[in-house]
């Protein structure tokens, strides 16, 4: 789930230091969206609409294709504003090329190197438990902003879905959630859930797959629930919310696609290597030929 990584880096970090608690409305309004979302997404997969939300747009599919990392919002007024909080929707699109869905899935699903693929935004994170295509993990993830020193802790259940020979889709949403406050001092505190400055309530995400062309079409959904920004800086919070959310997004799909293309390079390596290459290795000392 790296999609997740905008985790702490919406920009809102900075804006208030009150301690928050999550008011019952606001996780009512987001339950309503996430009800929406999940049928938007599942008339993607079932067949009703382009499987990926990019192909609906000829520009920007066009633009992914040349290379670029597009990203855009869900609807205009994003974030929307909810009972004391705001949600987040973006979507982020690109080809990685010279790759096959493999390579794609099975970096996403080696946590243990998420903290070197996604760094310096992912600190830590590790398998939890894997039952087939479900996985649940750990992830521990840095505040984005320069003003504090915070960090995220959670817990992540992402399930992964095969529709067809070319085409897979994943779901993902936070378990849990703790703040930690003066992440890496004297005093850190890791805060009980739903609790803390409301940086990150909750977190969910599609993301959808495709084979074709010569690679793979990564597509990446992210919705994110947290706190409001004070009416008084509201105008000057939206702009720098959305380019961090932005900028965010198109670095954690630029890490996967760095990371898959070196997963692909790696399989072309050993799928050509000779049968006796790795005996030879281990056996040079003792005159193997060279």
């Amino acid at each position: 789930m790296r999609t997740l990584l905008v985790l702490g880096a919406l920009g809102v970090g900075a804006l208030q230091a009150a301690d928050l608690e999550l008011q019952q409305d606001t996780l009512q309004a987001w339950n309503d969206y996430m009800r929406q979302a999940t049928v938007a997404a599942d008339q993607h997969v079932q067949a009703t609409k382009p499987f990926l939300r990019i192909a609906e747009n000829q520009d920007r599919m066009a633009r992914a294709r040349k290379g670029e990392i597009v990203v855009w919002p869900a609807a205009e007024n994003n974030p929307r504003r909810v009972p004391a909080g705001l949600i987040h929707h973006w979507l982020g699109a690109a080809f990685i090329p010279n790759v096959r869905m493999g390579d794609v899935i099975a970096v996403l699903r080696n946590y243990s190197r998420y903290k070197d693929i996604y760094k310096p935004g992912v600190l830590d994170a590790k398998l939890l438990k894997q039952e087939g295509n479900g996985d649940r993990f750990s992830m521990l993830v840095r505040n984005g902003s320069f003003f504090t020193r915070t960090a995220l802790d959670g817990e992540y259940d992402t399930t992964y879905c095969q529709v067809d020979d070319t085409r897979w889709y994943s779901v993902s949403s936070t378990v849990r959630l703790h703040e930690v406050e003066n992440y890496g001092q004297p005093g850190e505190r890791r805060l009980p859930p739903d609790r803390g400055h409301g940086y990150i309530w909750r977190a969910a995400g599609f993301s959808r797959f495709e084979e074709r062309e010569g690679g793979v079409y990564l597509e990446d959904e992210v919705i994110v629930l947290s706190r409001d920004v004070p009416s008084a800086i509201r105008w000057m919070a939206g702009p720098i919310i959305r380019r961090v959310a932005r900028e965010t997004i198109a670095t954690s799909i630029g890490s996967t696609r760095t990371a898959a293309t070196a997963k692909a390079a790696e399989t072309n390596v050993t799928a050509k290597r000779p049968p006796d290459a790795e005996v030879c290795a281990h056996t040079a000392a003792a005159g193997c030929p060279r």
